[in-house]
């Protein structure tokens, strides 16, 4: 069971990982470029959820194949327990996505 726990923690924080790292390194491009970092920080984090989630995953096709096993052999276990991490996975790439949108609008609160 601590296998599961563990699973469930390492699919968060990847996703969560994912978003920011991708967001901070993009406002950094931004930075250099002369662009508005916040607006493509936000871009950024917003299309990049879907590839957090699949990254946390391991990719996705071992993902498919759980589902498949659990749909086609009967094994509702392992169809819940992919459900759950692929939703523990998108709540870790939406709280990275809604922690960058905090940056953003706190900085236009500390900039005034």
């Amino acid at each position: 069971m601590s296998s599961f726990y563990f699973s469930i923690a390492q699919n968060f924080l990847i996703a969560f990982g994912v978003v920011i790292g991708a967001s901070l390194f993009s406002g950094l491009g931004a930075v250099i470029t002369n662009n508005p970092p916040f607006k493509v920080m936000t871009d950024v984090a917003g299309s990049i959820k879907i590839w957090a989630i699949a990254a946390s995953l391991g990719g996705t096709f071992s993902s498919f194949a759980m589902i498949e096993k659990g749909l086609l052999e009967g094994e509702i276990k392992t169809l819940l327990k992919q459900a759950f991490y692929i939703l523990i996975s998108l709540t870790g790439a939406n709280v990275g996505y809604e922690f960058i949108r905090l940056l953003q609008r706190c900085s236009a609160i500390w900039g005034k």
